[in-house]
């Protein structure tokens, strides 16, 4: 049972996968049709043709190798106006994508190209497939958010300890008569009780209970719980106790001698039930926003991270858990978590996360400002526009398009780093594959 769960995370985020790939590649034909430019391909995929269909003047199909997709649109480039045969590897290159955009220019429909198209325009479809993707993990996001919910300490109680607790203690220990009894024992706190009001503050969140509580160390609180459908009154008196600062980071704070700095808090010792708290409905933006800062500082950093990945794969050093990861590590994790003894909504909750990070890392990638990304078509129209407006305020003629064509050697260039990073990551996802679940 065990291994299926595990397939069918994998399988969770394959699908996952093609549908961001496809909705990607919608995203760049909806508006590239729409201002008129021929499209011949919708592909999603790389390799042999699986299978495809023609409709109108498209043919869409999938091919063997999930991993992109592409539209194929009439004159991305202006044609070509040079013969004769090229010298060199670069040249031949240069010269074959020419040659390649030349084909896609249909007799009859030379005015249909891409090329042609006004500068805004261009940019709109370049942006369109990652603008997609941003909607995607907006849409994950909030389903996860407004429609699970997400995990918060309730104000119902979990469990209740029986004495007060050491300071620096992780988990529950054998209580002795020696130890003091907890004070929510002796007030007579049970599990599944419901915080009401403390202290005669009304309490929604258990945070608010615990501010309170932590105020009043020594000082009788009049505490009322829900248990069995009815409210039942507690005296409860918290005890002093010194317990370590937390900092914004959620790490312990430590003082100039390198030891936690410590202050007193009143302890009642009673956990917490964690509970789906469904959010409001512009939580899944701010997430979504939140997590394009993540990646695009992942992005900025990214030599230095991947030369981090390559460290820890020659000397088995543990990986950064907020390093990058390719496409297996990423199944691998959603197998993981599909396979947890944890409740189903739970690792659901992780498997929608784990996609809609996914979508965002795709749409920061691709607009990174090289060719072949998104963001490098849109330097090249933002280069080809601002040549028109200098010739315009300079009263020149207008120049010719951009020909970027002449890029072939950097595009190559680059798609070849982004295969040795594919390649790098992929052998460390299986080799040292990275523990996020502990």
């Amino acid at each position: 049972m065990e291994i299926l769960l595990y397939l069918g995370g994998i399988l969770f985020m394959l699908v996952g996968l093609g549908l961001s790939i496809g909705l990607h590649e919608v995203g760049h034909l909806v508006p590239a049709k729409l201002f008129g430019v021929r499209v011949g391909q919708y592909m999603i995929g790389f390799g042999p043709r699986l299978w495809s269909k023609r409709i109108g003047e498209t043919e869409y199909g999938f091919k063997a190798l999930p991993l992109g997709g592409f539209i194929s649109m009439s004159g991305m480039y202006p044609p070509s106006d040079r013969a004769g045969a090229a010298k060199g590897l670069f040249a031949s290159l240069v010269q074959d994508a020419r040659t390649a955009n030349d084909e896609t220019i249909a007799e009859g429909a030379e005015e249909r190209v891409f090329y042609r198209l006004p500068v805004w325009k261009r940019i709109i479809v370049m942006l369109g497939g990652p603008a997609m993707n941003l909607v995607l993990a907006i849409a994950i996001f909030t389903l996860m958010a407004s429609g699970i919910g997400m995990q918060q300490a309730s104000t119902t109680i979990s469990a209740v300890s029986e004495c007060v607790i050491p300071a620096g203690a992780t988990t529950q220990q054998e209580c002795t008569d020696a130890d003091p009894v907890a004070p929510a024992a002796q007030a007579g706190f049970e599990p599944g009780d419901r915080l009401v009001s403390v202290g005669g503050e009304p309490v929604a969140t258990f945070a608010e209970a615990s501010e309170i509580i932590q105020a009043a160390p020594g000082r009788a609180l009049d505490v009322v719980v829900l248990r069995d459908g009815a409210e039942t009154k507690l005296t409860l008196t918290p005890v002093a106790a010194e317990r370590a600062e937390i900092g914004a980071d959620g790490r312990p704070v430590t003082g100039a001698d390198g030891e936690p700095v410590t202050h007193t808090v009143g302890y009642a010792g009673v956990t917490s039930q964690y509970e789906f708290v469904r959010q409001p409905i512009g939580t899944g933006a701010e997430l979504a926003f939140q997590q394009t800062g993540a990646v695009a500082g992942l992005v900025a950093n990214l030599p230095v991270k991947l030369w981090d990945v390559g460290v820890s794969l020659v000397t088995g050093a543990e990986r950064d858990p907020n390093g990058p990861l390719s496409v297996v590590g990423v199944g691998r994790i959603a197998g993981e978590v599909a396979a947890t003894d944890a409740p189903v909504l739970n690792r659901l909750a992780v498997l929608l996360n784990l996609l809609a990070a996914l979508n965002i890392a795709l749409f920061v990638f691709n607009l990174i400002p090289l060719l072949p990304l998104d963001g490098g078509h849109v330097v090249v129209a933002l280069w080809d526009g601002l040549k028109r407006l200098w010739a315009r305020m300079t009263g020149r003629p207008q120049p010719q398009p951009v020909d970027a064509t002449r890029l072939v050697p950097v595009t190559v260039v680059v798609a070849v780093l982004l295969i040795a990073m594919a390649a790098l990551l992929i052998v460390a996802d299986l080799v040292k594959p990275m523990n996020l679940l502990g």
